[in-house]
């Protein structure tokens, strides 16, 4: 995987692969193509056809788990955008039309691998097995989050599954899945880590130093860069003088690749390459996925307000549901009966792990003293001393402030 274009025409000797492909189709289309830059890997038409020689003809069990957990993610951030607008959770950030990209890279890993994620991966955690149940539980930061309150919405950690806990300063978690990753290769554990950031990540020290320090030492690593285009309201044209960000591999002595971030199929092979060569001891890689942010930054910011219309609607005709669900189709494994039948039940058990999770308590004040130090500090038992007294006093704590404005 030396670049994207060798990288492409090694997968597939379509031109259309690798470029758009100029057709009789509409005036509409050709503008929907002409979005994606030329350099970026694709194996899906955007009408969602595949080219016969470029089709990866993958497992029917693979194709189905990878289009439901798609179709889940946009069911979970609708949900989660829908609890946060009703007053019900304080914040919360969607990943509309990037399905792709958490569930291409998902898919590629083992088990035993590691994964470093940015907040706004949900899809990552679903296909993974966390519980959608504990997920709910972290936007209202209750009793039964895993974090016991004390992380944000949607900053989830799902050790178990090795599921990294969710930062949010930008970039953090490059460095630490480097770390992961060079004392997998230590250990010849064969273990891999993946770690995710946006554009504006890519800015960071921490991606310098990760990027640098997996380089030098050959660690086990994929680092996705979700080129989304826009870092809150800044857009990717202010970001870098970079014009592709798949470049910027160059520099650090590993191999770079842009993809069709809405192109799971696309997504998939190439991070599959990817881990596996990384398990093969042959060093880390950079994928930068191409796609674009369809909602807000989050449920507090207003992308109307600096986002071009006309690039919106465009990429909306890039769903990557929609194509993906369109290749399943030609390929007889997907039908409307399928497709309502899943709807459905993603909407009942939604519906039901919300209702399980608003109903959980608050958590116990005491819990701010447990699981840091296996033995409290004289000044925590000083301050927990405090607090039982003031829980005495009140009998009760209620929380009294506002939903905060993230």
């Amino acid at each position: 995987m030396q670049s994207g274009q060798e990288f492409m025409k090694k997968k597939t000797n379509s031109k259309d692969a690798m470029t758009k492909k100029k057709s009789a189709k509409s005036d509409k289309d050709e503008s929907s193509c002409a979005i994606l830059r030329e350099d970026c890997y694709r194996i899906m038409n955007e009408d969602g056809t595949v080219d016969p020689k470029a089709d990866p003809k993958l497992d029917k069990e693979l194709l189905l788990k990878m289009y439901r957990n798609m179709a889940l993610t946009r069911a979970f951030d609708e949900r989660g955008m829908m609890l946060q607008r009703q007053g019900r959770i304080g914040f919360y950030v969607p990943s509309f039309g990037q399905e792709a990209i958490q569930t291409g890279t998902a898919a590629s890993l083992e088990k035993k691998d590691w994964v470093f994620p940015s907040y706004r991966e949900p899809g990552i955690f679903l296909y993974r097995g966390a519980s959608i149940y504990e997920m709910l539980c972290n936007l209202w930061g209750n009793r039964a989050d895993l974090s016991k309150g004390r992380q944000m919405p949607v900053h989830y950690s799902f050790p178990k599954i090795r599921m990294f806990s969710v930062s949010s300063p930008i970039a953090t978690q490059l460095i630490q899945a480097v770390g992961a990753a060079m004392a997998s290769k230590i250990s010849k554990t064969k273990e891999v880590a993946i770690s995710y950031c946006g554009d504006g990540g890519t800015s960071e020290n921490d991606f310098h130093t990760g990027l640098t320090f997996a380089g030098a030492y050959k660690a086990p690593s994929v680092f996705i860069v979700t080129n989304n285009q826009y870092a809150i309201s800044v857009p990717l044209s202010k970001q870098t003088g970079a014009k592709r960000l798949s470049d910027k591999a160059i520099g650090y002595g590993m191999p770079g690749i842009a993809v069709d971030g809405n192109d799971v199929l696309a997504v998939y092979q190439a991070t599959k390459e990817a881990v596996d060569r990384a398990r093969r001891g042959e060093g880390p890689s950079l994928i930068e996925c191409v796609t674009f942010r369809m909602g807000p930054h989050s449920s507090s910011d207003d992308p109307s307000r600096y986002r071009d219309e006309k690039m919106y609607q465009a990429w909306l005709k890039r769903d990557p549901i929609k194509r993906l669900k369109t290749y399943l189709e030609s390929r007889k494994l997907w039908d409307e009966k399928k497709e309502k039948a899943l709807l459905e039940e993603l909407k009942k058990m939604l519906a039901e792990a919300v209702e399980k999770a608003e109903g959980e308590p608050a958590p116990d004040p005491l819990d701010l003293f447990e699981d840091v130090y296996a033995e409290l500090t004289p000044q925590l038992k000083k301050q927990k001393a405090e607090l039982l007294h003031e829980v005495e006093l009140r009998g009760k704590f209620e929380n009294t402030s506002e939903a905060f404005p993230l």
